[in-house]
């Protein structure tokens, strides 16, 4: 009879041997754990999460704000749900590596993780995570943000689609709450009265958008505003570029007399694209100087495209401005940290 290796029977270092096993893969996930300097976020999430007394004696106590940080970061990065996170902790060995907790560690539950990365919201405090990254890149990786010029686009984030009435959408568009909707506060949780319909190449979308400013040389997400979906891209052009962007590549959807005149006024140099139309079609010469700035401008693709398909991020299950506002400043600040872990493996191996 033909021997096998037995399988079944738990032995005394099995756990230990398998966690050695999965650290040695080196996956990106256990890469980015590893280069990121996870204390540079503790003051922010401490201020932000931890009240300055507690309550009274007893209670459950509190998991640590930087674990938590790491949890909404691994959510983020692989576009799972809050419960969903929770049991894929609980089932991976990687996710644990990650998080450096043990087999006997509690993990928390979805609802713990929707009440602190609420808490993070209300306080503001993505946004100013996201601007200590990128100080913190430019202090100790020495990565020079915005030298090379950058890249303005904007994508849409699509959230639950609404069946409201007609009169409903009417009210709603007019900035009023439908009257079935405030008279039902369960309703009114489940009804997004923030996200727009919009229309691009004849299809249709609903949600919000995340306008970026990106690094020309490095990829790396440098500024970014949301908006809802029916928001012209050209809107917030103004507020993403500031004085000491050096140059600028943009679509054609830029193209105005008021963002030349803002661009002149920054000391900012304009590479934005110019479009054609059936009585003034483009020149050869336009056409040709087209091409050649979308050869830069088309970079900004690249980021859009890790965030719609290894991370999921574009599509948010989130209801409000607010809270996918929160989201998506936790997802631009993800996508860093993937492109951080991308630049020093890449230069690396040129290296060597």
């Amino acid at each position: 009879m033909a021997n096998f290796i037995p399988f079944g029977e738990a032995g005394l270092f099995d756990e230990f041997l398998q966690n050695l096993d999965v650290a040695a893969f080196e996956t990106p996930l256990l890469r980015v754990g590893k280069i990121v300097r996870w204390e540079q976020f503790e003051p922010e999430l401490h201020a932000s999460v931890l009240p300055a007394q507690p309550k009274g004696p007893g209670g459950r106590p509190r998991f640590a704000p930087l674990l938590m940080f790491k949890v909404l970061v691994l959510q983020s990065l692989h576009g799972l749900a809050d419960d969903a996170v929770s049991y894929q902790i609980t089932d991976r060995h990687s996710f644990r590596a990650f998080l450096g907790l043990t087999p006997g560690d509690a993990v928390p539950d979805g609802q713990t993780i929707a009440d602190f990365r609420a808490a993070l919201g209300v306080a503001g405090s993505f946004q100013r995570l996201f601007e200590a990254f990128l100080l913190h890149l430019q202090q100790h990786h020495g990565l020079g943000l915005a030298k090379a010029g950058v890249i303005v686009d904007a994508t849409f984030v699509e959230v639950p689609r609404q069946r409201n009435t007609r009169e409903q959408n009417t009210q709603i568009k007019a900035g009023e709450i439908p009257p079935a909707f405030a008279q039902n506060a369960k309703l009114r949780a489940h009804k997004d009265t923030d996200a727009r319909w919009a229309l691009k190449d004849f299809q249709a979308y609903y949600g919000y958008k995340n306008h970026c400013k990106v690094d020309v040389a490095d990829k790396l997400i440098l500024a970014a505003q949301v908006t809802a979906a029916n928001v012209h891209d050209s809107r917030v052009f103004a507020e993403l570029i500031q004085v000491g962007d050096g140059s600028v590549h943009a679509d054609s959807a830029y193209k105005s007399a008021s963002n030349d005149a803002d661009l002149t006024a920054k000391g900012v140099r304009g590479h934005i694209n110019i479009q054609g139309s059936k009585a003034h079609p483009l020149s050869e010469e336009q056409k040709a100087a087209n091409r050649a700035r979308s050869k830069v401008r088309c970079r900004v693709e690249h980021v859009f495209a890790q965030m719609r398909g290894s991370m999921h991020a574009l599509w948010q299950r989130c209801i409000g401005l607010v809270r996918n506002t929160a989201c998506l400043q936790l997802a631009n600040l993800v996508y860093n940290m993937v492109r951080l872990e991308q630049i020093t493996r890449l230069k690396i191996t040129h290296a060597a």
